[in-house]
């Protein structure tokens, strides 16, 4: 099997064209996947992304994502902006704005070019955040903002959200990344999110930027989350820690990723740099 490796911040994934056949074993079966991402007996990253054909002709491909540890997400901020990259350099699409569907529905990504003409970074239209809990999905009703959770015996006041998939923000005052390791576990699994959920860790730093650690869902810590990202601003216009229709920085340990959530919350738009890390072959079976 041949593929591309790449990374958005340092969130890395095996990008496969599987546009002719997914083969057997697919490098999207779970265990296949596993495999794959195990970074010392596979290629190392954190998830497979699958480039298949659009259900829809005006469309240019569909995305399909398996995590490290072989669950399925239905979006990936960071992955998505690898994949547009890989669509305009090793696929050929000629055009700079790209459509491509996920499980959360379809996304246009907009690329920047650098002087060498290869893709420096990309802009996707996110969607409008998801707010009510059965959207997210959590259990209850109405929203949860601001809302308190027991976590490994802590209370954490947290804000839900949905990117395409789920999002649990906690805005605090200290470093983000211990409180990430040590309670994100907790959180991905408590039993209010039915399907899980990421866990954010956010501090507003005075100059308005926000520094932000995140646990992916089926991933664990990772140097940058897109989704992530985004429904951490999302979060913080619902609590007025940040003005909607601005664009902010969200810092994460991986880099900076510049997301701008629309007045009234009627859309995000998240953009960052892809790149290319090396090409190779892998022996599935």
């Amino acid at each position: 099997m041949r593929f591309h490796k790449y990374h958005g911040l340092g969130n890395d994934f095996i990008v496969v064209d599987l546009r002719a056949s997914e083969g057997s074993p697919s490098p999207l079966d779970p265990e296949t996947a596993k495999r794959l991402c195990d970074r010392r007996f596979g290629v190392g990253a954190d998830g497979v992304i699958g480039l298949l054909p659009p259900a829809e002709a005006e469309n240019d491909a569909r995305m399909r994502i398996i995590n490290a540890d072989g669950s399925e997400a239905e979006m990936c901020g960071n992955g998505i902006r690898c994949l547009a990259k890989f669509l305009y350099e090793q696929v050929g699409v000629g055009r700079r704005v790209v459509r491509i569907e996920t499980l959360a529905g379809l996304r246009a990504c907009s690329l920047t070019l650098g002087p060498d003409g290869t893709v420096e970074s990309v802009a996707v239209e996110m969607g409008a955040p998801e707010l009510e809990h059965g959207r997210i999905p959590m259990k209850g009703e109405g929203r949860f903002v601001d809302g308190w959770l027991e976590v490994a015996g802590q209370t954490l006041k947290v804000t839900a959200v949905s990117m395409g998939n789920p999002h649990a923000v906690t805005f605090v005052d200290e470093e983000p990344l211990p409180l990430a390791e040590s309670l994100g576990p907790h959180v991905e699994v408590h039993p209010a999110f039915p399907r899980r959920t990421n866990a954010e860790f956010a501090r507003v730093a005075p100059d308005g930027a926000i520094d932000l650690a995140v646990w992916e869902r089926g991933c664990g810590i990772t140097l940058a989350c897109g989704t992530g990202a985004c429904a951490t601003a999302v979060a913080a216009v619902l609590t007025g820690r940040v003005p909607e229709g601005r664009e902010v920085e969200i810092r994460l340990p991986g880099g900076t990723l510049h997301v701008t959530v629309v007045k009234g919350l009627g859309g995000v738009t998240m953009r960052g740099p892809a790149t290319l890390v090396f090409t190779g072959t892998f022996q599935l079976s």
